[in-house]
């Protein structure tokens, strides 16, 4: 295992110096899902959950998530978004949420691409919670990265 990058000589939390490294374009791509019962995935596709366009506000609840993550995350570093894209399809049983992010920045940007799929997720939970009591978050995970 590799040595922890968050600890200080003396083992306490602290922030990664990244000062010496060039901005580099960063991308990552991160997913997850909301399982959701029938009828309320019925409500989402026909726009008539009464909060709201649920899969448009969960867009931009990802987005403005992923632009806060320095304040959410506290030894993330912050770093200039060059784009956050948050995408949804709706399955039989659940809603699958896609989020990229993408930087030119001296460090990665997987945290970015993770919040906004978890604020996306707590977002449409947050929306469909009076019609459905069993919706279920997982699998929110990183997916891919690159560097270059």
């Amino acid at each position: 295992m590799s040595q922890l990058t968050h600890l200080n000589r003396k083992g306490e939390a602290a922030m990664v110096d990244v000062s010496e490294k060039p901005p580099v374009r960063r991308e990552a791509v991160a997913e997850g899902r909301i399982l959701l019962q029938a009828a309320t995935l019925d409500l989402i596709r026909k726009n008539q959950v009464k909060k709201g366009d649920v899969l448009s506000i969960a867009r931009i609840a990802g987005i403005q998530a992923a632009k806060q993550t320095q304040y959410l995350i506290p030894l993330c570093h912050q770093i200039p978004l060059s784009k956050v894209q948050v995408d949804f399809e709706v399955r039989a049983k659940a809603i699958h949420i896609t989020a990229t992010a993408i930087t030119v920045a001296p460090t990665g940007v997987e945290m970015e691409a993770l919040t906004a799929v978890s604020i996306a997720a707590l977002t449409i939970y947050d929306m469909c919670k009076a019609a459905d009591k069993k919706m279920r978050i997982e699998g929110v995970k990183l997916v891919k990265k690159t560097k270059g």
